[in-house]
């Protein structure tokens, strides 16, 4: 590849997102570089089909001064998320005046006229992203979903962009603490703010800045949607205005001064103006869910949706891939994919939505974060923890200093996991009648897999063998 023929749009990383900005920019005229750290056979199988597009990529390009000496200096970086911010390459470039953007960036520009739907929060945003996007299509809204929730934003405006297709009426978006800090410029129709609680502060540092990430896309919002039951977000409401709270009790128990769009009161989902529909009509466990189903609805009154279509959207809703998804009924044994609780908090919510006895599976790439709260609720759920992957002997150690008073088995993998929770689950299913398996990490998938939807698939696949 000759130098002076390479393009100077950079994209650093050639991942999901990456990919998709890169089409994306290259659809607008733009010459594309993509730069890749790895380099194995699937990467250059891929790395083949793009330069067929016009797209160049450069493997085994650690992001390092030396990588870039030889190339042309860029006229703007992409960042895929999984890149820090605050890299020192990132910060060089900034100071020569070369833009440093986010992958959501190049979408914004191209979607401009589409309204946003803006979903963020530490736990809780996937399963919201998926309700609203169902309230609005059992709508017959064109509202598709997008972001950090496994398929690229660029890619969908992309596709909307192609001949013959128009652009939808609202676009539902995840958006992580990663994707917001990169993209500035974000500013929703409609933000939500599911939960906050401590995360990524291997990379965000603390929580007061994770918080401000976060914080950030909302108040560019213009319609702001806060879960009231959330204890960090309600400790922050004398610093807000002009926002929706929604609270899955009853309004008297707010402090006072929260007047809530949504609540609770006596077994019925109540807006500011009465009933809108019974508050048992979604199906997922858990209380937590019944806060995520507000804060979708407040979204769907926005969007102008009725209370009866909202109704009956969340009465055939089928639930989240790998967030307490139910998998399949093995005799007196039911299976649980929670692939998506990458951190102690989602974790322990799922043993909340849960009934014992429980034989949970647990590990992968550890985080920081507070474990007080899972490690109480497995002493009080799990009959059995089966503790696998890279945070196997640091999960082994924090139950056995717990106090963990069940059966604790260490092992390599998913695929030694399985058959023992099986064998384990069929003793207490005979003890007790009944028994499940939770596959519910409280980790980071990247020690094993490349995202927790690959984890959660092979989780599934395994299950399926049975």
């Amino acid at each position: 590849m000759a130098t002076e023929d390479l393009p100077t749009t950079m994209v650093l990383g050639l991942g999901r997102s990456g990919i998709g900005a890169a089409r994306l920019l290259r659809s607008q005229g733009c010459g594309v570089l993509i730069v890749e750290s790895r380099d194995n056979g699937a990467l250059r199988t891929q790395a083949e089909s793009l330069a067929s597009e016009g797209i160049e990529v450069l493997l085994d390009a650690p992001l390092t001064p030396d990588t870039f000496a030889g190339l042309p200096r860029p006229e703007r970086v992409v960042v895929s998320p999984g890149i820090r911010w605050d890299h020192p390459l990132l910060q060089a470039w900034r100071g020569e005046g070369i833009p440093v953007e986010g992958e959501l960036s190049s979408t914004w520009r191209a979607t401009a006229g589409t309204p946003w739907i803006g979903i963020t929060g530490t736990n809780g945003k996937t399963t919201v992203t998926h309700l609203v996007h169902h309230l609005l299509r059992e709508a017959g809204r064109d509202a598709p979903l997008c972001g950090n929730v496994g398929f690229s934003a660029a890619e969908l405006a992309l596709q909307r962009q192609a001949p013959g297709a128009k652009l939808p009426d609202w676009l539902v978006v995840e958006v992580s603490s990663y994707q917001i800090e990169a993209a500035p410029e974000l500013a929703p129709a409609i933000g939500v703010w599911t939960t906050l609680t401590p995360d990524h502060l291997e990379r965000h540092g603390t929580i007061e800045a994770y918080r401000a990430i976060k914080r950030g896309l909302i108040e560019r919002s213009q319609r702001r949607i806060l879960n009231a039951d959330d204890p960090d977000l309600r400790s922050q409401a004398p610093s807000w205005d002009r926002v929706d709270w929604v609270t899955a009790g009853s309004a008297r128990d707010l402090p006072a001064g929260l007047d809530p769009l949504l609540s609770i009161e006596n077994g019925q989902v109540h807006g500011r103006s009465g009933p809108l529909f019974a508050a048992d009509c979604l199906a997922m466990p858990g209380a937590h869910n019944r806060q995520n189903m507000l804060l979708a609805t407040a979204v769907g009154l926005h969007a102008g949706l009725t209370a009866a279509q909202m109704e009956g959207a969340l009465r055939c809703f089928a639930g989240v891939p790998h967030r307490l998804e139910r998998l399949r009924q093995l005799g007196e044994i039911t299976w649980y994919n929670d692939s998506k609780a990458t951190n102690y908090d989602a974790a322990e919510v799922a043993l909340k939505a849960l009934t014992a006895p429980l034989v949970v599976l647990a590990g992968g790439q550890a985080k920081q974060g507070d474990a007080r709260g899972w490690l109480a609720q497995l002493r009080q759920q799990a009959a059995a923890v089966v503790v696998y992957g890279a945070a196997a002997e640091e999960f082994e150690a924090l139950l056995h200093q717990d106090g963990y008073p069940g059966p604790l088995h260490r092992v390599a993998g998913l695929e030694q996991a399985v058959p023992l929770a099986a064998g384990l689950a069929a003793d207490l299913a005979t003890a007790s009648g009944k028994a499940s398996v939770l596959l519910s990490p409280a980790c980071a998938s990247f020690d094993q897999y490349s995202d927790f939807e690959a984890r959660g698939d092979h989780f599934r696949a395994l299950v399926a063998a049975l």
